[in-house]
């Protein structure tokens, strides 16, 4: 326990008030840096009519690739990083978004994962 006897003063409580008040702005500065990067604006949307029809899903894990499994590699190792009809030089493409010749001018993630999964060639 601390030897200082607890202060009950008025002042002190103001002290302690602004203080808390001057640190919330700078502990939400602090959590924006470790936010996870959004998706882009022309990224397929989960409810994108040809994006239903795949049953494409953004995070591989998350869709049902056991049931709906293509030849050429296991489950668990189908995603558009490794399928055919990912466009790796699309516009606005960057290393965790890329284009897809399944959903033309959009983009997919490419942890992602769809019923036409096709293993690349090579």
């Amino acid at each position: 326990m601390s030897d200082k006897p607890i202060c009950k003063s008025r002042r002190d409580a103001v002290k302690v008030m602004l203080g808390t008040a001057a640190a919330i702005p700078v502990i939400n500065l602090v959590g924006v840096g470790t936010a996870r990067a959004q998706a882009p604006a022309n990224a397929v949307a989960a409810d994108d009519p040809t994006a239903v029809a795949l049953k494409y899903h953004a995070d591989a894990t998350q869709s049902d690739r056991v049931a709906a499994a293509r030849p050429g590699l296991p489950p668990e190792e189908q995603h558009c990083a490794n399928c055919q009809f990912m466009l790796p030089d699309a516009a606005g493409a960057t290393d965790e978004w890329k284009g897809c010749q399944l959903f033309p001018g959009k983009l997919i993630n490419v942890n992602g994962w769809c019923a036409s999964w096709t293993l690349r060639a090579g």
